[in-house]
């Protein structure tokens, strides 16, 4: 027969009585008493520890999946929904996503490029497909504006440039930036939706120039420019969501501690098999 002992004053109801009662040994519940941790209990708390470590060293952005690919890196076997219970029991959880706005303006007069890309957010090689887009940072000084490039191949932001004004010099710093950072081949497809900071002149003469393949999305479809805004709802999710900025300069070197030192080096991507664009990118070699 098995007991389940339940720990009570030992005054009200002494040991010996409550043996003789129950038909068990004194040194059988005394053993019972002073049992020690089960190896199951050891190892989920062991998994808590680095659990947390995990989760506070990339600032409470990962969930389940990604803390057990960190996990099984560091050579500790754990399933998926073990570590996802022993979060869920510890109230651990990554940070939410938030709704945003987008910030696209395609009223003018510009001739609009084809759709290359259709939704298809795959490339067999880096710099092949690069998409584009803009979005805004809240500060108590006003609005900063983002203008990204994402490598479809790699995941990773290859250029980028901010400024508190939406303005066309946005999308064109972004792509110097790229091309000046990267080895491009002709013909390299550049994404974007039909916003005027990419249909503009100045921008478009910038990707003929390079031979460059322009690409836009569909009028309205906001679907055509998912990979993109992707990006931006990961750094509004897991950053800037997160911080009250004071100044624009404050938002922009928060931003480029998450692009260049966190995200582009660090964050495990699912689609590039949990590695970081970089680790992803050296693979290659």
């Amino acid at each position: 027969m098995k007991y389940e002992f339940i720990r009570i004053n030992r005054s009200e109801f002494p040991v010996k009585k409550m043996c003789q009662v129950l038909k068990i040994t004194r040194s059988g519940y005394y053993k019972w008493e002073k049992k020690e941790t089960s190896e199951r209990e050891k190892e989920n708390n062991m998994l808590l520890k680095r659990i947390k470590r995990i989760y506070y060293e990339h600032k409470g952005r990962y969930g389940s999946p990604r803390i057990t690919k960190q996990l099984k890196k560091e050579g500790i076997k754990c399933g998926k929904n073990r570590i996802a219970r022993i979060m869920r029991k510890n109230d651990i959880a990554a940070k939410t996503k938030k709704r945003f706005k987008v910030t696209t303006n395609s009223k003018h007069n510009y001739r609009a490029a084809a759709n290359l890309i259709k939704q298809d957010f795959t490339a067999a090689r880096i710099n092949q497909k690069w998409v584009s887009d803009i979005t805004y940072i809240k500060t108590s000084e006003g609005w900063l504006y983002l203008a990204g490039i994402l490598d479809l191949c790699f995941k990773r932001i290859v250029g980028w440039s901010m400024g508190d004004r939406l303005t066309r010099e946005l999308s064109i710093k972004a792509l110097k930036q790229a091309l000046k950072r990267r080895d491009i081949e002709r013909g390299l497809i550049i994404h974007s939706d039909r916003g005027v900071q990419y249909a503009c002149h100045d921008y478009v003469n910038l990707v003929a120039g390079r031979k460059l393949t322009q690409s836009m999305s569909g009028k309205g479809n906001c679907y055509d420019n998912a990979a993109m805004e992707s990006f931006f709802k990961t750094l509004k999710t897991e950053l800037t969501y997160w911080q009250r900025y004071k100044t624009r300069e404050e938002a922009k070197k928060s931003i480029f501690e998450y692009i260049e030192s966190y995200y582009n080096r660090k964050r495990m991507h699912s689609s590039i098999g949990y590695m970081s664009p970089v680790e992803f990118e050296n693979s290659f070699d």
